[in-house]
């Protein structure tokens, strides 16, 4: 592992981890329903905020990574409205490699289309948890697109989680610190991300049954 993309993917695995064991009172309420609750703090990686979504997918933990897994033409770009194409641009090792990420515009066409490269580490951890954590990385193959505004992913993901008391659904913890790029206005930012978080975990919910039903 001696590549600058998987040293990047195991400090993002590590950066990740100390996010969990951040106290309750370093995170402040952004949205509670009965499906998620969403927190958020500012981020150290960049000027802009960390977000914490938390909520219950109804389905084991290995078919709702199935639907976020990092893949070429894979589940997520079927039932994620703001993804358009994920593609796989480089396999590093069997859990490391980097992925592109194109995205249609959004929030009334206000957010005109993005692009993201990150490089993206899969962990399997004793608990039966399944992790998918990315940060973004320039790669060769990925010159900036002129039809995109290039977005940067600080380190970021999912950790897929057997929900406590019923192993046949999934505790998912998910970290969003998202540089749009461009010359948005903050207040657009930070109406954007709240609802894009919530539309993720509603799509994804709905995505495991039809999906893999």
């Amino acid at each position: 592992m001696g590549s600058p993309a998987a040293s990047l993917a195991l400090w993002t695995a590590e950066r990740m981890q100390g996010y969990r064991r951040d106290p309750p009172g370093s995170w402040r309420s952004s949205k509670a329903s009965n499906e998620i609750t969403i927190s958020w703090r500012p981020s150290t990686e960049f000027h802009g905020n960390l977000y914490k979504a938390e909520g219950i997918i109804p389905a084991k933990p290995e078919d709702v990574f199935k639907c976020i897994r990092p893949e070429t033409d894979g589940l997520r770009q079927k039932w994620d409205q703001n993804v358009k194409e994920v593609a796989v641009i480089e396999t590093i090792d069997e859990n490391i490699c980097i992925v592109r990420t194109t995205t249609p515009s959004a929030f009334m066409k206000i957010i005109s289309p993005r692009e993201f490269i990150d490089v993206v580490l899969i962990k399997h951890e004793d608990d039966g948890t399944i992790a998918s954590l990315a940060s973004h990385v320039d790669h060769p193959l990925c010159p900036p697109q002129p039809n995109y505004v290039r977005g940067l992913n600080y380190p970021c993901g999912c950790f897929c989680t057997p929900a406590p008391g019923d192993p046949n659904k999934t505790h998912l913890i998910s970290f969003f610190q998202t540089d749009l790029g461009g010359n948005l206005p903050q207040t657009v930012v930070e109406s954007f991300f709240p609802s894009n978080i919530t539309g993720f975990y509603s799509s994804l919910a709905k995505a495991v049954v039809k999906l893999l039903a």
